[in-house]
């Protein structure tokens, strides 16, 4: 059995369908999302995403809330790369669309092993909003911006307050879902 099985051995059938409602929802609002806010915040040379990435990010943060599976932030942004990558959307990085899409998972992962959560409470909710959005502003800095240290710690900290207010919205609906489901249903049976 190779690593690639044991990875998606962990998943039952409920949650590869969340991550790829998940990926999709994320991509989907992209089109709708990045003209306004290229219009709104572009004239302040500030890469739109720092500011709007949190409606990216609670994507990831909301899939992983209701799969409470490990890797699954990381899965949705590397579905979303091949979804961006195999239709050559508007926006598309090409083949860096693999980094700047995936790393945010990745990081926001890593994030949440290491404190021991899964976006189980309001903290580690907006720590994973925090680190996806930071990790994507970073990654489409090296790849687009280049931004001096100033305006870059300047877009890090919009991306950071932004990713963080992202991750709670995530949580507040991972708890409205919670709420409706019955009493002695786990829904992460596999």
């Amino acid at each position: 059995m190779g690593i690639g099985q044991k990875i998606f051995d962990r998943f039952s059938l409920y949650d590869l369908i969340i991550i790829a409602m998940m990926s999709a929802l994320g991509i989907a609002i992209k089109p709708v999302v990045a003209p306004l806010s290229h219009i709104l915040i572009g004239p302040l040379l500030i890469p739109p995403g720092a500011v709007t990435g949190g409606l990216y990010m609670i994507w990831l943060v909301l899939g992983f809330g209701i799969t409470g599976k490990r890797g699954t932030m990381t899965l949705i942004g590397l579905v979303q790369a091949i979804m961006v990558i195999a239709t050559g959307m508007v926006g598309s990085q090409g083949v860096m669309s693999l980094l700047t899409y995936t790393m945010p998972g990745v990081i926001a992962d890593l994030g949440l092993l290491i404190i021991g959560h899964r976006v189980c409470c309001m903290p580690c909710a907006f720590l994973a909003g925090l680190l996806c959005n930071v990790t994507g502003t970073v990654m489409v800095n090296l790849v687009y911006y280049r931004f001096p240290l100033m305006p870059l710690l300047f877009s890090l900290s919009l991306a950071a307050l932004s990713g963080g207010i992202g991750g709670l919205i995530a949580f507040e609906i991972v708890q409205q879902i919670r709420r409706f489901q019955k009493p002695n249903y786990d829904m992460n049976q596999g």
